[in-house]
């Protein structure tokens, strides 16, 4: 019964991103050559990428999801639309975007539609516009966003920041410093990748068993956590 049920979930999802599909290039035909629109796929994290119109990132279909759609499933029923942000490419690009969830009958999230527009050259102009004013702003210092094909070269990007930030190597941590890294990947989503325990743990030099139980870990101390918390909150009127 329950193998029906997820079938027809299966089917009305599939019948949801099958009419969104033509939507695309109608999308990208009216704002130009700067706009790229894509529909995501989340059941399938490595090639999220079902339908895509236009080029801003350089993904085709088939291609994986980024940092913000691995953001997008790790907070599962509680994701929304992120609308209008900015972020920064590695190549420099700045890149204003939406993304939009797409859910089911049952409300659950399983895909999502982005609309990525290249404002490099407004933001250009807007600079030079505002040094000929003289009320020029230093530019704001804006997320750089890795856009990929291949899903382990987003993870390893996600990693490389985490262990950045951290600025020391795994073996200078301390448990709870190492329970804190592997709390903010899963809190962005890097886990939901199928073969990302392992790739974390050949990065850190750890067994995968070990991995395992980090995560484990961290994700009992979460819980914990908002378990706290909640009974905190519950105990005044």
């Amino acid at each position: 019964m329950a193998g029906n049920a997820g079938a027809v979930l299966d089917a009305e999802r599939d019948a949801i991103l099958a009419a969104l599909a033509p939507v695309l290039e109608g999308l990208v035909a009216t704002f130009g050559p700067v706009c790229e629109v894509v529909l995501h796929d989340y059941r399938r994290p490595e090639q999220s990428v079902v339908a895509i119109a236009g080029s801003v990132t350089g993904r085709t279909v088939g291609g994986a999801m980024s940092e913000i759609g691995l953001r997008m499933v790790a907070r599962g029923q509680e994701a929304t639309d992120e609308l209008n942000y900015l972020t920064r490419t590695p190549s420099g690009g700045i890149v204003k975007s939406s993304t939009m969830v797409l859910r089911d009958s049952t409300g659950a999230v399983f895909g999502a539609l982005c609309v990525n527009l290249d404002v490099s050259a407004v933001t250009e102009a807007h600079t030079l516009l505002g040094s000929l004013a003289g009320i020029a702003r230093p530019p704001a210092e804006l997320p750089v966003t890795t856009f990929g094909n291949d899903i382990d070269s987003v993870v390893d990007v996600m990693l490389d920041a985490h262990q950045l930030h951290q600025n020391r190597p795994w073996a200078a941590l301390d448990r709870a410093e190492r329970l804190e890294l592997f709390r903010g990947l899963d809190e962005r989503g890097v886990f939901a990748v199928r073969r990302a325990i392992e790739q974390v743990a050949a990065r850190l030099g750890i067994s995968r068993a070990s991995a395992y139980s980090y995560l484990s870990q961290s994700r009992a101390r979460a819980a914990t956590a908002t378990d706290s918390t909640s009974d905190s909150s519950g105990g005044h009127a």
